[in-house]
């Protein structure tokens, strides 16, 4: 792909998220460490991997497929900050950080993915 993931908002926006997912495990219950703390912060990574992973591949459907399983993974974190909302666990404010940025997140990731789809679909 001519892309390099690192020039790519969507790859730098995700990089900070994961900063911020591993700031917030930190804080969560001990008795999590092998469940949220551990889905939390791999489904996290994930998000930038795949971006980068897919800008390996060698062609734009390829690369779009990966960006959709980045949005998958963008949409399983959300549901483990909805489960540590309703459970109470970790810091109220860097939770609604991690959620803003993932909304925010989500909206470039999908419009970066239908731009892929509309250049593939002129080709």
């Amino acid at each position: 792909m001519a892309h390099n993931y690192k020039d790519l908002k969507i790859w730098q926006r995700s990089i900070d998220l994961v900063d911020l997912c591993y700031d917030y495990t930190s804080d969560l219950p001990q008795d999590e460490r092998f469940n949220l703390k551990s889905q939390i912060v791999r489904c996290a990574c994930s998000v930038p991997a795949n971006i980068a992973e897919g800008c390996g591949k060698r062609t734009k459907k390829h690369f779009a497929e990966y960006v959709t399983t980045s949005l998958g993974s963008c949409f399983e974190l959300e549901t483990h900050m909805i489960i540590c909302d309703r459970r109470k666990f970790g810091k109220e404010e860097l939770r609604t950080n991690i959620l803003k940025e993932l909304s925010e997140l989500k909206n470039m990731i999908f419009s970066f993915r239908e731009t892929l789809e509309l250049t593939i679909h002129k080709s």
